[in-house]
């Protein structure tokens, strides 16, 4: 998206305004510290490559590996369905990983599981780089039966119920990525 768009704007002030917190600031650091503990379990000795899937997955990324006192690389890849939206389309590649994979170990973190269209394909992605394992770190998964089979978070911060919901990186229509907590679109809205 591009330029202001006033009414866009508007409606998300009102959309926040109207919103549910889901989960607090206490319980989304309470997320992030179990998250890093069963990383470093997981990880630790593996010399890991962790990847970051922006834009939603930067604030959950930045927090866990703030808390890991192990050695590991970095990178990131950008594969959106959503693009500002509040509905998933078609899947859009923006960035592929950087970093060699093959024989590496992987750990995807990303803020939330819903569908796991998006995940499946970075999935693929990844496996058909020849990397050793590949594990997912999701902040949060969405509570319902709609997944694809399957497609299930290796290390998860906390179920959400099935709303749309913002902040903690995830976006409302591009606005309140950077909110400490974590709402969910009024019941209303």
């Amino acid at each position: 998206m591009s330029g202001f768009d006033p009414e866009r704007y508007e409606e998300a002030c009102a959309v926040y305004a109207g919103a549910d917190c889901v989960l607090d600031e206490t319980a989304l650091k309470q997320c992030y510290d179990r998250m890093a503990i069963e990383i470093s379990d997981q990880l630790a000795d593996r010399d890991p490559v962790i990847m970051c899937v922006m834009l939603g997955g930067l604030q959950p990324t930045a927090e866990i590996t703030k808390r890991l006192a192990f050695p590991f690389e970095f990178d990131y890849l950008h594969a959106t369905r959503y693009r500002g939206d509040t509905d998933g389309g078609e899947l859009v590649w923006k960035v592929s990983p950087g970093i060699r994979l093959a024989d590496r170990h992987v750990l995807i973190i990303d803020d939330i599981l819903d569908e796991g269209h998006t995940l499946a394909a970075i999935l693929r992605a990844i496996e058909a780089q020849g990397a050793a394992s590949v594990r997912t770190a999701m902040l949060l998964q969405k509570d319902h039966d709609r997944r694809e089979p399957g497609m299930n978070a290796d290390i998860l911060g906390s179920p959400v119920e099935d709303r749309y919901v913002f902040g903690a990186g995830m976006d409302y229509k591009g606005y309140f990525r950077q909110l400490p907590a974590v709402y969910a679109v009024g019941r209303g809205g």
